[in-house]
């Protein structure tokens, strides 16, 4: 940085984007700040106090605004936070998928839309409270995303769709910072987020009820109930909707059975949920998809690197064999616990992310059993447009 910038800075109303308005405010720039607004839901007006729709997260963000004397704005992006995001997240999970709605709202709403309505305002750059870097590889000379320094709260993984074309115009100064010194920022600067607690829950479904949303919203009745079998295709219980069931969970089958059960599969044609051991949900080999590059290899090379498989998977050596620049297929040195289609892959080497896609196709211990997450077509969306133009 060798001169004043003007950044946006997208604040939520919590600690981590309050503190990086200020931090990049003593820095010397020009900042503003703007609250997304995202999702109207009866439930989340009423519920929700602590995602940033909800009432208190503009409050919030608000009054950091004014103790910083920095200009602040409201952004509307209901609309597309519904199709890209709450439309998204209930259609993969009709499909017997497993959606992470906060990646889908990084790749389309935070970051492209957020640029977008921030250079109509005059701001060249945005900025995140998120958890990560945005480093430059000299060799090649390509931005690339890194995990930032605390490893407990490292963001990075949730961050892998961006754009490659976005990270010059982007901020990220919390990644060279721990939370606990964040926290200690927050008192210095005497913010009235300082003690304000971190939100754990999906902002438009704070109850946290995936399958009661998907019912009220989407569905318009109860449960259809259908069969919970066994992976020799034994009956041995009954539920009340295969989307209330993710892979690998083991809570809340509502079965009895002789050894602890996790759940395998969730056909979304046939209504029913497939059960299994422990050592039935391990896997090892998958293929993803729709990868998105920072530090692209050829079609053809084999990597060695670190691969995570959701926002809270420890990264796990792997052999990466790149199909072509759409696809890869990963096989990891030990089997992994509930890989599961839907969600992200994101390669790592040391601390840079090379790249991500999403899950479409495990590969079990014969190929009739692989499951190819494929029984309904996936709709891919729509092209990002670039944000560099």
């Amino acid at each position: 940085m060798t001169h004043k910038k003007k950044i946006l800075v997208a604040m939520s109303g919590g600690v981590d984007s309050s503190v990086t308005a200020a931090l990049l405010q003593d820095e010397g720039h020009e900042v503003a700040g703007a609250t997304i607004r995202t999702w109207a839901s009866g439930q989340c007006a009423d519920l929700n106090t602590r995602a940033c729709c909800g009432i208190s997260g503009v409050e919030d963000a608000r009054d950091v605004a004014d103790t910083l004397g920095i200009p602040y704005w409201v952004f509307n992006f209901e609309e597309d936070f519904k199709k890209y995001v709450v439309d998204y997240f209930a259609e993969e999970y009709k499909k017997g998928r497993t959606p992470n709605p906060c990646v889908a709202c990084n790749e389309h709403i935070k970051f492209r839309l957020f640029l977008r309505r921030a250079r109509q305002l005059g701001y060249e750059y945005i900025a995140t409270g998120h958890y990560a870097q945005v480093c430059r590889d000299e060799k090649s000379q390509r931005d690339y995303l890194s995990e930032g320094v605390d490893a407990h709260k490292d963001q990075s993984y949730v961050l892998f769709p961006l754009q490659k074309e976005l990270l010059p115009y982007l901020f990220l100064p919390l990644g060279k910072f721990t939370k606990q010194e964040i926290r200690a920022k927050a008192k210095d600067y005497k913010l009235c987020v300082m003690n304000k607690p971190d939100s754990q829950e999906i902002c438009f479904i704070p109850s946290n009820d995936y399958g009661t949303f998907l019912e009220k919203e989407y569905l318009d009745r109860q449960g259809l109930p259908g069969d919970i079998k066994t992976t020799e295709g034994k009956v041995i219980g009954r539920h009340n909707g295969y989307y209330h069931y993710t892979r690998g969970q083991r809570r809340g089958l509502g079965v009895a059975h002789s050894e602890r059960l996790y759940v395998i599969d969730t056909d979304a044609v046939k209504n029913e949920v497939t059960v299994g051991t422990k050592e039935q949900v391990l896997d090892q080999t998958f293929e993803a998809g729709r990868m998105n590059w920072f530090l692209q290899p050829e079609p053809g090379t084999v990597l060695k690197c670190e691969v995570k498989i959701r926002a809270q998977h420890r990264k796990a050596s792997a052999k990466v064999t790149v199909l072509d620049e759409h696809r890869i297929r990963v096989s990891f040195e030990q089997p992994q616990d509930a890989i599961t289609c839907g969600q992200g892959a994101v390669l790592y080497q040391d601390s840079k992310i090379l790249g991500g896609g999403w899950i479409d196709r495990i590969e079990k211990k014969t190929s009739a059993d692989a499951l190819s997450c494929s029984r309904i077509p996936v709709s891919a969306g729509e092209k990002n447009e670039d944000v560099a133009s």
